[in-house]
C-alpha cells in the first residue's frame, strides 16, 4: 500500500474521517478493516483520522484507532500539530494520557515554536499540562525490575512497579495522600519495599538531572516521592501506629489556627534536600519559600505544586483539607468553613479540627449577620450631596449653552463654509458598511 500523501483521500477514508466526527465507532471499526482504508491517511491540513478524533475528544474513537496502529507522532500537518497537541487542545485528560501512553513525544514544538503543554496552557486546558508534565512511562520504571549488567537481581522487584508507577504519575503532590496510596498496597506498606522503592526514585531523579535533555521538574518530583517513602519507611519501623502516626502528624494542627506545621517543615526540607544545588528549579523554590513565615501564604505545598504540575496557580478549584484533593465539595456540618473529598477524610481529620470547629462556626455566623445587616441598611444621600450635585448640574448646562453659537441671518455662509465655524454634533450613519 502507497505512502499516505497529503489530500490524497480514498473514498472510505472521507467516509472514515465523516463516521469519527459523528462518534460511530462501530462503523470506524468496519472501515479500519477494510484493505483501502490507510490508518494514518492525511486529509488535506494533514491530519490523520487520530488527530481528527483527539480533536474532537473521542476517547473511545482515539483507541480504536491506536489498536489499529495508527502513528502518535506523525507530524504532516501544515503547522506542525501532532495528535498529542490536538489532546491537549481538546481539554480531555484520558486522551491526553492515552496519547502519551502509546509514545507520543512532549517535547515536539509547532510551526509557533510551543509544545503540547504550552498548546493545553494557552487555551486554558491546565488540567492536561499536569498530565503532559506529570507523565512517566511505565517502560522507562520497569527497566529497574530487570537485572542489569553483573547485578544478581533488580533494584525494584516486579510486583512494586504498579503500585510505586501509581505514586508516580499521581498529579496530587500533598505528603498525606502519598501515604494513603502507599498504605492501600500491602506490597508497598513494608520497610524494605519503601527503601528500595525510594532509591530507584533517587535513581531515576539523578538520570533526571544528567540526561541530555535535563528536566528539573520531573527530578525534583522524583526526589520529593523519594523523601515520603523513606519518611513512611522510618514510620514503619520506629512508630506503633506506623503510617497511622504519620498520617495524624501530617494533619496535626497547632492551636491558634490549625496550621499544620510538621506538614509544612517537612515539605520544606525534602526541597532542602534536593541535591543538586545548581539546579534553577531549586532556586526558584527557595526564592518563593525562604521568606514566608510558616503559616503564612504561600505554604510549601503550594509553591512545589505549581511548580511540578504548573496549575494550581490558574485553576478555580476546591482542595480537600486533608489529603489536598482537587475538587472536593463537602463540608463540615457544623462550621461549614472546612471542605473534604468523602466521609473518610473528614473522620480522618477530626481528630485536630475539633478543636477549631467551635470556633469557625462563631465566625461564620458572625460574618452572615454582619452581612446582613449591612444590606438591610438604607443608602442615605446627605442635603450637601444633594446641593453639590444640583450646582454641578447647573454649571454643566450654562457652558452647554455657552457652546451654541447662532450665525446672523444676514451673514449666512453656504453648508461648505460653515462647516469651518460650527460646532457639528456627528449623527450616526446608517449605511451599511458590510
Amino acid at each position: 500500500m502507497s505512502a499516505p500523501a497529503k489530500g490524497d483521500l480514498r473514498d472510505d477514508e472521507r467516509e472514515l474521517l465523516l463516521v469519527i466526527a459523528a462518534g460511530n465507532v462501530q462503523e470506524a471499526s468496519r472501515l479500519l478493516g477494510c484493505k483501502e482504508v490507510r490508518v494514518n491517511c492525511l486529509d488535506e491540513y494533514g491530519m490523520t483520522p487520530l488527530m481528527h478524533a483527539a480533536y474532537k475528544g473521542k476517547a473511545d474513537m482515539c483507541k480504536l484507532l491506536l489498536q489499529h496502529g495508527a502513528d502518535v507522532n506523525c507530524n504532516e500537518h501544515e503547522h506542525g500539530y501532532t495528535a498529542l497537541m490536538f489532546a491537549g487542545l481538546s481539554g480531555k485528560t484520558e486522551i491526553t494520557w492515552m496519547m502519551l501512553d502509546a509514545g507520543a513525544e512532549t517535547d515536539v514544538v509547532n510551526s509557533v515554536g510551543r509544545t503540547a503543554a504550552q498548546m493545553a496552557a494557552f487555551v486554558g486546558q491546565h488540567d492536561c499540562v499536569t498530565v503532559i508534565n506529570n507523565f512517566f512511562s511505565r517502560a522507562r520504571l520497569d527497566y529497574y525490575t530487570k537485572a542489569q549488567g553483573l547485578e544478581r537481581e533488580p533494584k525494584l522487584a516486579p510486583k512494586l512497579a504498579g503500585p510505586l508507577h501509581k505514586i508516580i504519575m499521581s498529579t496530587n503532590l500533598n505528603p498525606v495522600k502519598m501515604v494513603l496510596l502507599v498504605q492501600e498496597n500491602p506490597m508497598l506498606a513494608e520497610p524494605d519495599a519503601l527503601e528500595k522503592c525510594s532509591h530507584v526514585m533517587e535513581l531515576i531523579c539523578e538520570k533526571c538531572v544528567k540526561q541530555q535533555d535535563m528536566n528539573e521538574v520531573l527530578a525534583m518530583k522524583m526526589h520529593y516521592i523519594s523523601c515520603v517513602l523513606q519518611k513512611c519507611a522510618v514510620f514503619m519501623k520506629d512508630r506503633q501506629d506506623k503510617l497511622d502516626g504519620l498520617i495524624k502528624s501530617l494533619l496535626k494542627g497547632r492551636d491558634g489556627d490549625g496550621f499544620p506545621v510538621f506538614q509544612e517543615k517537612f515539605i520544606r526540607e525534602c526541597i532542602r534536600k534536593f541535591p543538586y544545588c545548581d539546579a534553577t528549579l531549586l532556586q526558584q523554590l527557595v526564592r518563593s519559600i525562604a521568606p514566608v513565615e510558616i503559616g503564612s501564604d504561600p505554604t510549601a505545598i503550594s509553591v512545589l505544586t505549581q511548580a511540578i504540575t504548573g496549575q494550581v496557580g490558574f485553576v478555580d478549584a476546591e482542595f480537600c483539607t486533608a489529603c489536598g484533593e482537587k475538587g472536593a465539595e463537602k463540608r463540615c456540618s457544623i462550621c461549614k468553613m472546612v471542605i473534604y473529598c468523602d466521609p473518610a477524610c473528614q473522620k480522618m481529620h477530626w481528630f485536630t479540627h475539633k478543636k477549631l470547629c467551635k470556633r469557625l462556626q462563631e465566625q461564620r455566623e458572625r460574618h452572615e449577620m454582619e452581612s446582613a445587616k449591612h444590606a438591610e441598611r438604607p443608602v442615605t444621600v446627605d442635603a450637601t450631596q444633594t446641593a453639590m450635585a444640583t450646582e454641578s448640574v447647573e454649571e454643566t448646562t450654562t457652558a452647554l449653552k455657552d457652546l451654541s453659537v447662532e450665525l446672523p441671518r444676514s451673514s449666512a455662509k453656504s453648508s461648505s463654509d460653515a462647516s469651518s465655524d460650527t460646532l457639528i454634533c456627528p449623527t450616526t450613519s446608517t449605511t451599511n458598511t458590510d
